[in-house]
């Protein structure tokens, strides 16, 4: 039965676009497109299911927001 994972992008200060599964902690990638990233971000999950196996919880992405600090 296919799996879904929600995982996360973000871009580094060198233009990288940085994956990450909340729901793996060990599982992130990077790449310099989207599209790219989105490839290597599902052979990531892969390759985590196949050393670590399912994640003991599912997490559900409910959204992402930003605070902001003053210094």
């Amino acid at each position: 039965m296919p799996r879904q994972f929600d995982f996360v992008i973000d871009r580094d200060a060198e233009g990288y676009y940085v994956a990450s599964v909340p729901q793996m902690p060990a599982c992130h990638t990077q790449a310099r497109s989207l599209d790219e990233v989105t490839e290597r971000i599902r052979e990531a999950i892969e390759l985590c299911l196949e050393v670590e196996g399912a994640p003991q919880q599912d997490l559900e992405l409910i959204g992402i927001q930003r605070v902001t600090i003053a210094p």
